[in-house]
């Protein structure tokens, strides 16, 4: 029997723990009234199942109340402050500390997803997908709320009052941005349990029109938009933290996060094909039961620890119940499926592969195979281990890049062409009408590239491709400005679409960042003295101008003062009491349109006379953050609304036209 409440051990803790199993108490109820009125259609029903998300939002909100409250006033009688936050930490990482763990990651999780289920509840139109969409939200709800009040509750009584708690995990509080990457990240995920809910009240009432697929698609997106600017995010944490110059590392945990936005950008993609021609119907449930399942997926690879990675939680109690709530999902989601299958065949004609639908199809194929070969490489290294005993196995980077880099140029090529395609057949002629443009230009900027002095042939093939991409775009903007009569007309009229294509050049811009960042990245390591002739490294001129101790309060700070070509540099080596025996660097970057100087110290002498330090030349990097900026924006444009068209009054005296 768990010991979940002790007033005499902590108030406030049993308090949050009240909270916690007051919203698994409604969550119970919400699902049984949901799926009462679903069967009985009865609307009295379905409405208090709908008021019901209401107290569980608002008790998961008390608990995280509760347990922000804890952190911010020390409050130690509470397991989870006496375990990752300690006194002496600033008030941002204590805040950042309520997502640092196992428990309170699965708390935050639980209140966006009841959050969710909130604003659904105010926006479900009354009809009969209204319960079941309900339902399948409340199914999400008991298993994460389910979490936090038993085996994952923060709120469980300390076994003895530690003075000051153990402390935060030190890689969480070396960068601001863990204040915002895991927030992302979770928004993103649970943001597609609403289209998931969606499709399996679909499947299980057989409205299975384009109806849902129509309502889901800008909570699909908001969702997307999030994960995007979560998985750079990420990226860029590791680039300012990890001290290793780079930003993507195939990581298992990365890979997690990774997997869904792949299947997620898949069905964004193929639903356009379903609303246009009514295809795709079958393909798009698929889609979208494999896409939450696999959030689920990347939650269970993250905190069961089976992998190991730098972003990963300590195994505990919890990964078995993530597996098995991943097999649950995928049973109905897959059983649900194949149960409505013949209801699910599309009526339209198969279209041909050279045509709209055909480019699309293409894209759906390769992002699928993109997402298997990246949840093959993750899982490899566990097969070992589950088959021979032994952990040592690892899958790295050349892996991943062999397919990567093929099927990411795939992609780019189908995403110029495709949109210039009709729909249903292109034939010879028309084909080639789309493509000479696109593939003059690519050659023409591919040459200019090559003249300029670049020789890499990915750079090269993207450099071709981004132009490719852009001249497709463009002649797509001035075709419906002049059908529109103007730009700004076909601009207020169809925000959706250049939203799309604003995002489609955001894509562009982070290709090149990755191209030229992976294949022209340069680096450099020497030891610097004190007091010493600048030395030679990379073209420029390095010396060693100070070096200086920090106290934080809650570890301490190895600062070397370096100039760069006379700029000035400071590179940090930090400790925390947690850890006194690592180091965690905080490396230098001075950001540049054309590329990034990047310095991290590896080393430095106790007596204050010499630093090791790295030094990394990275061109075009800041490009990868501003191409997600511009990916964002034009997915925040998809989700305007379009302008009508104002109907002006006949003037008086006149009969209104007749047709």
């Amino acid at each position: 029997m768990l010991n979940l409440i002790s007033f005499q051990s902590s108030a406030l803790g049993s308090l949050g723990q009240i909270a916690l199993l007051g919203a698994l108490a409604f969550t119970l109820a919400g699902l049984a009234l949901a799926v009462v009125g679903g069967l009985r259609a009865d609307g009295r029903v379905v409405e208090a199942a709908r008021r019901a998300t209401w107290a569980v939002f608002a008790l998961v909100t008390l608990g995280i109340v509760v347990l922000m409250a804890a952190l911010l006033n020390d409050d130690f009688t509470v397991r989870y402050v006496a375990e990752h936050s300690m006194r002496s930490s600033p008030t941002w990482i204590k805040v950042t500390s309520l997502w640092g763990a196992l428990e309170g990651s699965i708390l935050l999780w639980a209140w966006l997803l009841a959050g969710f289920a909130f604003i659904l509840s105010l926006t479900l139109r009354r009809d009969a997908l209204r319960p079941w969409a309900l339902g399948t939200m409340f199914v999400s709800l008991l298993f994460f709320v389910g979490l936090c009040a038993t085996i994952a509750s923060p709120f469980t009584p300390v076994s003895g009052l530690l003075a000051d708690g153990r402390g935060p995990n030190p890689a969480l509080q070396n960068h601001w941005m863990m204040a915002v990457h895991p927030v992302l990240l979770y928004l993103g995920f649970v943001g597609l349990s609403v289209p998931f809910a969606y499709a399996v009240a679909a499947l299980i009432t057989g409205r299975l029109s384009d109806h849902w697929v129509v309502v889901t698609r800008r909570w699909t997106l908001v969702a997307w938009t999030f994960l995007t600017a979560a998985i750079v995010a990420g990226g860029w944490w590791s680039y300012e933290t990890l001290g290793w110059g780079g930003y993507w590392a195939w990581d298992p945990v990365e890979n997690a996060s990774f997997i869904p936005w792949l299947l997620t950008t898949a069905f964004l993609h193929s639903i356009q094909i379903q609303e246009k021609r009514g295809l795709m119907r079958s393909w798009n449930v698929w889609l979208i039961v494999l896409a939450y399942s696999s959030t689920v997926l990347g939650t269970f690879l993250n905190r069961s620890g089976i992998v190991q990675s730098v972003h990963a939680f300590a195994g505990g109690p919890v990964g078995p119940v993530f597996l098995g709530f991943l097999a649950f999902l995928l049973i109905v989601g897959i059983g649900l499926a194949a149960w409505r299958a013949p209801a699910l065949r599309d009526e339209a004609e198969v279209p041909a592969p050279i045509s709209r639908e055909g480019a699309f199809l293409a894209g759906n194929w390769i992002f699928l195979v993109f997402a298997f070969m990246v949840l093959l490489g993750t899982l490899f290294p566990t097969f070992v281990e589950a088959a021979q005993g032994r952990r040592d196995a690892s899958v790295g980077p050349a892996f991943y890049n062999a397919f990567a880099i093929p099927l990411g140029l795939g992609l780019m090529l189908l995403m110029g062409v495709g949109p210039l395609l009709p729909w249903r057949r292109a034939d010879g002629q028309g084909l080639m009408r789309a493509l000479v443009p696109l593939l003059a230009s690519g050659l023409g900027a591919a040459l200019i590239a090559f003249l300029f002095g670049v020789r890499a042939t990915g750079v090269l093939i993207t450099i071709a491709l981004a132009a490719y991409n852009i001249v497709g775009l463009g002649l797509l903007t001035a075709r419906a400005a002049r059908a529109a009569g103007g730009l700004g007309k076909t601009l207020r009229a169809q925000p959706r679409r250049y939203g799309a294509y604003t995002a489609h050049i955001g894509l562009v811009v982070m290709a090149l960042g990755l191209a030229f960042s992976g294949a022209y990245r340069a680096d450099a390591q020497a030891t610097l003295n004190l007091k010493a002739a600048p030395s030679t490294l990379l073209r420029e001129e390095l010396a060693l101008t100070g070096l200086r101790q920090e106290d934080l309060g809650f570890g301490t700070s190895a600062v070397a003062s370096v100039s760069i070509d006379g700029r000035p540099f400071e590179a940090r080596l930090n400790t925390y009491v947690q850890a006194p025996g690592t180091l965690f660097p905080a490396p230098a970057v001075r950001y540049g349109a054309l590329g990034d100087t990047y310095l991290v110290v590896t080393s430095i002498d106790p007596k204050g006379q010499w630093a090791s330090i790295r030094l990394i030349e990275s061109p075009l990097v800041s490009w990868i953050w501003w191409g997600t900026l511009i990916i964002c924006i034009g997915a925040g444009l998809t989700l305007v609304s379009p302008a009508r068209p104002v109907l002006r009054a006949a003037p008086a005296g006149l009969a209104p036209a007749t047709d």
